[in-house]
């Protein structure tokens, strides 16, 4: 191995540290992260970790990026062991609580609160949208075999806005199918988020996968697909 090598497989592990590290700061302090705890917790000097960070919110995004990439390489896989859309729906939203209710902070991060000051990158959009997309993609294909029933098409302000999206994402798929799929997939996350912060307490306790394969099915409804 060449010293270039070397001294990029040295830092590439270095950084998967500092960002475990970070992760469970997570746990203990929210995104309040600091870099001088984490640097404390791993015996470094603070100077250290910002040669691999050089911000709070450097680190910050890339625990944004790996944890949305993770739920959705989740819901992914899940999906794509899955032969009809429905079947796809439902795969990949189970596989995304699965990934929520073991990694709940790192849910928290990407679909809590808006951490204070911060201010998400460019560089997390198409990470961000992978679960979206897919089950997008999932509903443009029963849009194109006719499973999906034709529905009135939108109207007002939003609905202009949306065009440009479907067009460009799923050409020949009306805006009104791309409104009803984005509502839906965010009835999906809070139906998850709900769950992960104690808002199903004294309420649904004992089967809450079931709970949450109802919320899936009429989320599935509402973009199009026939149960």
């Amino acid at each position: 191995m060449s010293a270039a090598n070397l001294r990029a497989r040295v830092r590439a592990e270095m950084t998967e540290e500092i960002k475990s590290v970070a992760r469970r700061h997570l746990a203990t302090d929210g995104a309040n992260l600091s870099l001088r705890a984490v640097a404390r917790d791993l015996g470094m000097a603070s100077s250290a970790v910002y040669r691999y960070f050089a911000s709070r919110d450097d680190l910050l995004t890339a625990l944004i990026i790996d944890a949305y990439d993770a739920v959705g390489e989740a819901a992914e896989q899940a999906a794509a062991g899955a032969d009809s859309p429905l079947e796809r729906w439902l795969a990949a939203g189970h596989a995304a609580r699965e990934w929520a209710v073991a990694n709940p902070h790192e849910w928290a991060l990407i679909y809590g609160s808006p951490v204070p000051g911060y201010a998400a990158p460019r560089d997390t959009v198409v990470p961000a949208t992978r679960v979206l997309l897919l089950l997008g993609r999932t509903i443009a294909e029963a849009y194109a075999s006719g499973v999906i029933v034709e529905r009135p098409p939108l109207t007002g302000r939003f609905a202009e806005e949306l065009e440009p999206i479907a067009a460009a994402y799923h050409p020949g798929v009306p805006a009104r199918v791309i409104a009803d799929t984005i509502a839906a997939f965010f009835q999906i996350c809070g139906a998850i988020s709900f769950e992960l912060f104690g808002q199903l307490k004294n309420s649904v306790e004992e089967d809450r996968r079931g709970f949450f394969d109802y919320q899936l099915r009429a989320a599935a409804t509402l973009a199009g697909l026939t149960l």
